[in-house]
């Protein structure tokens, strides 16, 4: 009877022991226990493929104590624990020599500071209720840095017991939160890009150009009698530039929490609630929040701004800017400029050389911080029309920048309703106006006052003027913008008496997402290419072609365009026919209807497509990569006497699904006929002499440049021309802007700072030689970039970091040479790439406030052969023959 007693009560315990914490809602600790942990946690940076080894970073191992201090008698779920940090090391991750191991011989108090250790050895308490930590519990005056880590060792007693998806607060901000539990294990994942936090970073709005990342936060826990046994966490964060995947870093976090021992411990605490209790035990506890605090980093014996311009200014002359340090130089100083004040800047802008200022215009305006913009509105004066060099700079800036804002467009509003000295100016505030209203309104800021004020305007500006350039202006501006309210206005004015109107409404009309063309507009467009109301000039019914075309034609639409041809001015026939071994050639969007509409015998003949003439259209591929591909077109148009009438190079670039329209320099004559006792075309007797550029840089369009207008200005600048090229945009700009606060779960907290800087010079020119019946013109581009990803884990105690980076100097000439002396004429073109750089580097740090530190670096280097990039067969004989006659 006795041994049956035994058997059935220790069944029962059996029993009881395995279905502990059954119905529990997380972790519950027993009374009078102590529980001692081990805990680690550590931190890597490193490239996306590192290993450990070979990583920069730290581990900071401790003991752990926990025990119960209030229970509510209501609800065993409802628990006040403390915990007793002790025992703390601080040495490397990876195993070092004694020369490169920043800890040796270092204490824990000499890293610390007696202070700092003694706060973090100071007990805490947190609220743990339902499984979740509602309270955190420290001293207030205790160090933020500290605080942090003591929210890490928390966040890893936050576990639930039942599977599934919840929002929590932690360390790392608030999130959501899948649990799957199994049987004596919880796994939770962490949804990253969820978190909420008090600190934000911003990130550029060109896709192309951007940085993303991958994230992960994953959570074993291991669970016995109804408590932790262990919990292991890892956290990876990989950032890489979209368009070269390898400038990449990687942050690796760990944390493993492991019971080591049960003890007798203390007794529960009487008590009503947790702040009763909690004031009984030390007064000086207070709930200071469960998401991590902003570390305040302080720099010791950091150049001031003025220091640092000092060191570099000589990179930011103007002969330096085809180098990579122009750029590498601008990033650095944009950095600084983001950490000073308006006064700072100011002294920088006022002592800085005539020759150099542009460039620090160009930093200043791009760091994009509030002091920032009050000291280039202080320094420059609008109102005085010798300043245009420095003010269109601002404004190109302003154009470019990374993550404007509504006091940046406002400062524009007011700048427009000023005085301005200069009409360039006036008109470039304008242009530039609708860039940043397309910025805003792409992260949701198209209902911002000062949005809306400023669409009102460049919506209703057109047609409250009669002013030519003005109404110009104005297109310009919402050209940029790309707003869907201007649609109709573009519809309206493709369809103008006025071929400046014309050209830049279908221009921008291309630039819209298909969706947004309605039948209306496609009806409009295709009106102006077959000129079913008035004649046109040949530039605008082909830029009307290239909106068909674009606009994902019908049958019906693109059999038209077909039918066109052989009907048209000569050298539109022989674009159009161009343009459509272009588009099949290519693989464009519209070749598989222009395939179908082919196979029809009277659309697609002989007769038609034998016709002769220069005029031309080509597309090619310049690079392609894994991660991204860059193409290139070059159109070109002349009239029937030999001139040229349009030329248009593009640069695009696409990367993982996105599209940037890199550059694009468009060059127009018109009305020069006169020169070569030429007959005019249709539709072109009555044309003014004019000659100009216009430039579309990073999806900007910026303000075109007039080379000369009218008759007698043309034989003043035929006489006097020199050759030399006239700039259209000159300058540094900042490409890739993104950064980033990374708060681990650990309590440690890493910044990311990604940064691609581009010093750009373009220019273009028109030649004509009457004595040799020869024109040229030439578009030259030179630049110099840098992208840099750096990261770093800075602790007050501890910095480590690295920084990965790829730098290039490049050149881009397009020649085209046309002799007309004959019919027809003879027309050469050239894309050059000159031989150029290429660099990586790759640079890993660690160090400490004493100034002991390890740096590792890595660099590689290679020269990349120039090349002519290929055009078609037709225009490969006509240089031979050009270059042979000038022989």
């Amino acid at each position: 009877m006795l041994a049956l007693f035994v058997l059935l009560l220790c069944m029962t315990s059996s029993f009881s022991a395995s279905n502990r914490g059954a119905g529990a809602a997380g972790p519950r600790l027993n009374n009078d226990r102590l529980y001692k942990f081990s805990y680690t946690t550590e931190v890597l940076v490193d490239r996306a493929k590192g290993s450990k080894d070979g990583s920069a970073g730290y581990r900071i191992s401790s003991d752990v104590n926990v025990n119960l201090v209030w229970r509510d008698p209501s609800s065993k779920d409802d628990q006040l624990i403390q915990l007793v940090i002790s025992n703390v090391k601080i040495k490397n991750v990876a195993p070092r020599s004694a020369k490169k191991n920043i800890f040796q011989g270092a204490t824990t108090q000499s890293l610390l500071g007696e202070k700092k250790l003694a706060a973090l050895e100071r007990p805490f308490m947190v609220h743990l209720k339902n499984g979740k930590v509602s309270s955190f519990y420290c001293y207030k005056a205790e160090p933020a840095s500290i605080k942090n880590l003591k929210r890490g060792v928390a966040s890893l007693l936050q576990v639930q017991c039942r599977s599934g998806k919840v929002i929590e607060n932690d360390v790392s901000g608030r999130c959501t939160v899948e649990y799957k539990a199994a049987q004596g294990q919880v796994t939770r994942t962490k949804a990253l890009e969820t978190c909420k936090t008090a600190e934000t970073g911003f990130t550029t709005y060109i896709q192309v150009l951007g940085v993303s990342g991958e994230s992960s936060s994953v959570t074993v826990f291991t669970l016995e009698d109804g408590f932790i046994k262990s919990a292991i966490a890892k956290e990876t964060h990989i950032l890489a530039v979209n368009a070269r995947r390898t400038t990449a870093a990687k942050i690796v976090s760990r944390q493993s929490l492991t019971l080591v021992a049960i003890e007798t411990g203390l007794f529960e605490a009487a008590g009503k609630n947790v702040a009763s209790v909690v004031k009984s035990l030390d007064e000086k506890l207070f709930a200071v929040g469960v998401a991590a605090e902003k570390v305040k980093s302080q720099c010791k014996g950091c150049q001031s701004l003025f220091e640092h311009w000092q060191a570099v200014q000589k990179q930011f002359e103007p002969d330096s800017l085809s180098k990579a340090i122009a750029p590498r130089s601008f990033l650095a100083l944009i950095q600084s400029i983001r950490k000073a004040s308006k006064d700072e800047i100011l002294q920088v802008l006022r002592r800085s050389s005539k020759t150099a200022l542009p460039q620090v215009v160009d930093a200043v305006t791009s760091s994009q911080t509030p002091d920032s913009l009050d000291a280039m509105l202080q320094f420059l004066n609008f109102a005085d029309p010798k300043g245009l060099v420095l003010q269109e700079r601002f404004l190109y800036a302003c154009g470019f920048a990374s993550h404007p804002n509504e006091r940046m467009l406002q400062a524009l509003v007011d700048i427009s309703k000023g005085k301005i000295g200069s009409k360039d100016i006036k008109e470039s505030v304008v242009i530039i106006m609708g860039a940043i209203v397309h910025k805003l309104c792409q992260k949701g800021g198209c209902e911002l006052p000062t949005v809306v004020e400023v669409k009102k305007m460049i919506l209703e500006g057109s047609d409250s003027t009669q002013v030519e350039s003005d109404i110009q202006m104005y297109l310009l501006a919402l050209k940029n913008s790309l707003l869907p309210e201007a649609i109709p206005l573009f519809s309206k004015y493709a369809e103008s008496e006025v071929g400046a109107y014309c050209t830049i409404s279908l221009t921008a009309l291309q630039r819209y997402d298909v969706a947004l063309i309605t039948d209306e507009v496609k009806q409009t467009v295709n009106r102006v290419y077959h000129q079913n109301r008035r004649v046109y000039e040949k530039n605008v019914r082909a830029a009307a072609a290239d909106v068909v075309f674009s606009s994902n034609p019908s049958y019906m639409e693109v059999k038209n365009v077909l039918l066109s041809i052989g009907n048209l001015p000569k050298e539109l026939n022989k674009y159009m026919l161009s343009k459509v071994k272009d588009i099949l050639h290519f693989e464009m969007p519209a070749s598989k209807i222009l395939r179908q509409a082919m196979k029809d015998m009277i659309s697609h003949n002989y007769d038609r497509f034998s016709k002769v003439g220069s005029s031309s259209a080509f597309s090619g591929f310049m690079a392609r990569t894994a991660d991204a591909t860059t193409t290139y077109s070059l159109d070109i148009l002349y009239s029937g006497s030999g001139v040229l009438r349009r030329s248009n190079m593009n640069i695009y670039g696409a990367s993982n699904g996105a599209l940037l329209h890199g550059l694009q320099v468009a060059i127009e004559a018109q009305g020069m006929e006169s020169l070569i006792a030429a007959k005019p075309d249709e539709g072109e007797e009555d044309l003014e002499s004019f000659a100009g550029m216009s430039a579309l840089l990073f999806d900007v369009q910026l303000r075109p440049v007039t080379f000369f207008k009218g008759y007698s200005d043309l034989m003043s600048k035929m006489f006097s021309m020199s050759g030399e090229p006239m700039n259209v945009v000159k300058g540094l700009i900042l490409l890739t802007d993104h950064s980033q606060v990374i708060q681990l779960q650990s309590g440690l907290k890493a910044n990311a700072e990604f940064q691609g800087g581009l010093a750009i010079d373009i220019s273009g020119g028109m030649e004509v030689s009457l004595w040799y019946r020869e024109s040229k013109t030439s578009v030259n581009n030179k630049g110099a970039m840098v992208v840099t990803g750096n990261v770093t884990v800075d602790m007050d105690f501890v910095r480590t970091g690295m920084e990965v980076s790829f730098e290039t100097e490049a050149s881009l000439d397009f020649i085209t040479t046309v002799q007309f002396s004959e019919y027809p004429f003879l027309v050469c073109m050239q894309m050059d790439k000159t031989t150029f750089p290429f660099s990586e580097f790759l640079t890993k740090y660690e160090s400490l406030p004493s100034g002991k530190s390890y740096v590792s670096r890595r660099g590689h280097k290679q020269l990349l052969p120039g090349s002519e990039f290929p055009l078609h067969q037709e225009n490969s004989n006509m240089c031979k023959r050009v270059f042979d006659s000038d022989w």
